[in-house]
């Protein structure tokens, strides 16, 4: 009976450590999807998929789903020429966004790596920081 409680309350314990975990993240994607709305949405659409040859996709690549430094450098320092993405080229430039604060750049970061079908880890603003000052 007491391995039982014992391993109930393990269990609770550690739902409710990754419940927590979680939270910060949910908050960030939140916050960051008004973001998406505004600065994102009108080349890479409402739903992430872009437009073939001109706006990359947003939706399960390996631009959006690996190393999280280059993403906040494509944030930062936009992109000015064809770059293969996934063996696609996509020829529109893109703006640097980096008027934006690194919290904003950390939110819409977790929100695509979030949404779209996209199951990777949140971006932080103290990443985003570190990165930016490399960048520079």
């Amino acid at each position: 009976m007491k391995k039982k409680i014992i391993t109930s309350l393990l269990l609770c314990a550690t739902g409710l450590y990754l419940w927590a975990q979680a939270q910060p993240a949910k908050a960030s994607a939140e916050r960051g999807k008004k973001i998406y709305e505004q600065y994102c949405l009108a080349c890479h659409q409402v739903d992430g998929t872009g437009v073939p040859h001109l706006n990359p996709p947003l939706t399960q690549t390996s631009y959006v789903l690996g190393d999280k430094t280059a993403l906040v450098q494509v944030v930062l320092k936009g992109m000015q020429s064809s770059v293969p993405i996934d063996d696609e080229y996509y020829s529109n430039n893109m703006a640097p966004h980096n008027f934006l604060k690194d919290q904003e750049i950390a939110d819409v970061l977790t929100f695509v790596r979030s949404n779209f079908g996209n199951k990777a880890s949140a971006v932080t603003a103290a990443e985003v920081k570190a990165i930016r000052a490399k960048t520079k």
